[in-house]
């Protein structure tokens, strides 16, 4: 049986051979296929089980009240989909309201065709008595070209809980940000790229990991200032926890569950207040919440009954994941469900209360970043999956592959591969709803932003995913509709005005770096990726149509690598198999960046000693900043020379991963004295 599973595997999209970061062919084992399989509703154990799934894949069909064609403006439209046997008429109703006649043509060879349709937007094709979606994008992205054609911008990314302003509890939020990008403005700066801002866990804030989220189409209000909404007399009056709370601002590391706690208190009480004055009184806040509540639909809902049913298992039962509770609790339609959420109307409103705060305050700061001058403002990260127990796996079971893990293949990095336990969207779910998931999550990623970063860009087109439970190495590539995805991601940039950057770090499958160039999706070249064997590439080698970065969230710092303390942390973590041999290899390494910045003309001298790396922080700087690339996006951390990055992969707690925070207050953090001349060297390209 084994070449009908693989006939069978290739048939639903998973990869029976891929290439590996070494460029070695590998084979996925068969019964590897066959896990994967059963994961994905297909399972062949057995002959009689083969045959049954292969037919039910055959008979598979969207019907058309649910489908979504998608196309490129200006480019005839492909109807692979369609069933067509001779030319038929048919006709589009336009977005903005017209009405278009048209033919859809049967070639001799090849699907049916419809003819080009030059005004982009979500269109309605009317054809043999069926109508369906019709998704018309522009060629490409809004790119930087778009908004300033020629010029050449910089930015800083930032970890948005690290910024400091006096009452912010201890977790830097919107206002911190504010009165950042106010700062960045006057240095010349034009966006800042932050981490995700995606719900987490109010229930257990113990998980934290802002790429582990429990929905990224709400926010996590920890990081919104209420005073954006409500006007700081009010937050005020609602007073504070005292010198507990100055003990959680003035520490160097978040303390997430204590903070978390004092800020929840706080939202409660302005909630109450809220609640007693405003809500269901026809008040302007009343109205705007009114408004957003009902914009957010059954997703809002949803959400913010998950939250309150959370915290009542938890509490209750010790139940964290959703997936562990009784079956009527894990159906959000479940009368139980429906009853719980009558009982608990108060606690469920809360939770809608939270995230209308988040919203508006992320609008406020989107908003105060333009009017300052940064002629993008925010950008957003978009994780690239879903922590399994949360609120949207929840809502969405039927869309998600919960049975599966994402990751990546063993590197030279990672020898075992990784399992990041994630879940990810059912590549014939999305097609199957007409992409409304993947819609639905561009636009909570673009909403109040001026761009938005794609974590693990990959997975636009393909996903290493692992079987729950099983080693990272027994995982498959499986494949996703890229044409139709990166051209929502096109028609959703040119609705929202907002540029894209795709992080294109790791196993990158052919060609797709022209794929995302062709689309207007900018990639990620890293200073540390830059070579050719062990040299290091001169700045105007790198590309034109990617952002230029000195390093990432997950990568030392400039500083930290320049004085070893990356590999000092790793040694103690036991995340380092030779240290010594690292130490040494890291000092020739040293040699060939210093030669390569001093090429560039980026430094002159002799390189300093490992233990004064504020030189080098200068010079890599210098070095980015030449690249050609329209964005040079430049860590917070490299900017003020720390050594500590914000996380360390393979590590959960035994690290402070997540928790560092800065030491200045976010309003004059620009203005320390070595911050200077690597401010310079980017307001100069």
């Amino acid at each position: 049986m084994d070449d009908d599973v693989r006939a069978l595997a290739s048939a639903v999209g998973i990869a029976n051979d891929w290439v590996d970061a070494s460029e070695h062919p590998q084979r996925v084992p068969v019964g590897t296929l066959r896990t994967l399989l059963r994961a994905l509703g297909f399972p062949c154990a057995s002959r009689a089980e083969l045959q049954e799934s292969t037919a039910c894949l055959r008979e598979q069909k969207t019907s058309p009240e649910s489908m979504m064609l998608t196309a490129t403006a200006g480019r005839p439209i492909e109807l692979a989909q369609l069933a067509l046997q001779k030319d038929t008429p048919a006709e589009i109703l336009l977005e903005s309201g017209g009405t278009l006649p048209l033919t859809l043509r049967v070639p001799n060879h090849g699907p049916p065709l419809g003819p080009a349709i030059d005004e982009p937007g979500y269109h309605r094709l009317r054809v043999a008595g069926s109508e369906l979606a019709l998704a018309v994008a522009p060629p490409r992205c809004v790119t930087i070209d778009d908004i300033a054609p020629g010029e050449r911008f910089w930015g800083l990314a930032v970890q948005l809980y690290s910024l400091r302003r006096d009452g912010d509890g201890g977790i830097g939020d919107t206002r911190a940000l504010s009165d950042l990008a106010m700062s960045a403005a006057r240095h010349g700066a034009d966006a800042i790229a932050l981490s995700p801002t995606h719900s987490l866990f109010p229930a257990d804030p113990n998980h934290y990991s802002p790429y582990s989220p429990s929905s990224r189409l709400f926010r996590n209000p920890l990081l919104a200032d209420p005073a954006a909404v409500l006007g700081e007399a009010r937050v005020a009056a609602c007073g504070a926890d005292g010198p507990h709370r100055e003990q959680l601002e003035n520490a160097p590391l978040i303390d997430w569950p204590a903070g978390s706690r004092a800020k929840y208190r706080q939202l409660r009480l302005l909630f109450d207040d809220v609640a007693e004055h405003d809500l269901g009184r026809g008040t302007a806040l009343d109205l705007d919440f009114q408004s957003f509540v009902r914009d957010g639909g059954v997703q809002l809902k949803n959400h913010a009954v998950f939250e309150a049913l959370q915290q009542w298992r938890l509490g209750d039962a010790q139940q964290w994941s959703w997936r562990d509770w009784p079956a009527p609790w894990r159906d959000p339609a479940s009368a139980e469900v429906g009853h719980f959420a009558e009982r608990e109307a108060a606690t469920v409103r809360f939770h809608l209360f939270l995230q209308w705060i988040a919203d508006r305050a992320f609008a406020t700061a989107q908003r105060r970043a333009r009017d300052a001058g940064l002629r993008i403002g925010l950008i957003s990260d978009l994780a690239i999956g879903l922590n399994p127990a949360g609120s949207e796996a929840w809502s969405r079971q039927q869309d998600l592959l919960l049975e599966l893990s994402v990751g990546a293949p063993p590197d030279a990095f990672n020898m075992q591969g990784q399992d990041w336990g994630l879940t990810a969207p059912s590549p014939q779910a999305l097609v199957g709803s007409g992409f409304k998931p993947f819609i639905d999550t561009l636009r909570a990623g673009m909403r109040h932003a001026g761009g938005v970063r794609i974590d693990h860009a990959m997975g636009l087109t393909r996903l290493w995913l692992v079987p729950r439970g099983q080693a990272a190495t027994e995982g498959a590539y499986l494949r996703y509709p890229g044409n139709d995805l990166f051209r929502l991601i096109a028609l959703e940039s040119h609705r929202h005005r907002a540029i894209v950057i795709g992080e294109d770090l790791g196993t990158v499958p052919p060609e797709f770096r022209d794929r995302l160039s062709r689309c207007g999706v900018a990639g990620m070249d890293v200073l540390w990726f830059q070579r050719k064997g062990k040299r290091l590439l001169i700045p105007s080698a790198w590309r034109r149509d990617a952002v230029a970065m000195t390093t990432t969230h997950d990568l030392p710092t400039v500083a930290g690598w320049w004085s070893g303390a990356d590999i000092a942390t790793r040694a103690q973590l036991g995340l380092c198999t030779n240290e010594t041999a690292e130490c040494a290899e890291r000092s020739n390494e040293r040699i060939l960046l210093w030669d390569a910045f001093v090429a560039a003309e980026a430094a002159t001298g002799k390189p300093p000693p490992p233990e004064q790396p504020a030189r080098a922080v200068d010079a890599a700087i210098r070095f980015t900043a030449q690249a050609p690339a329209p964005l040079a996006l430049i860590p917070i951390e490299d900017v003020l020379g720390l050594p500590d990055q914000p996380n360390v992969p393979g590590t959960i707690d035994q690290h402070p991963n997540w928790r560092r925070r800065l030491n200045q207050p976010a309003s004059h953090v620009l203005d320390a004295r070595e911050a200077q001349p690597r401010i310079k060297a980017l307001r100069d390209r």
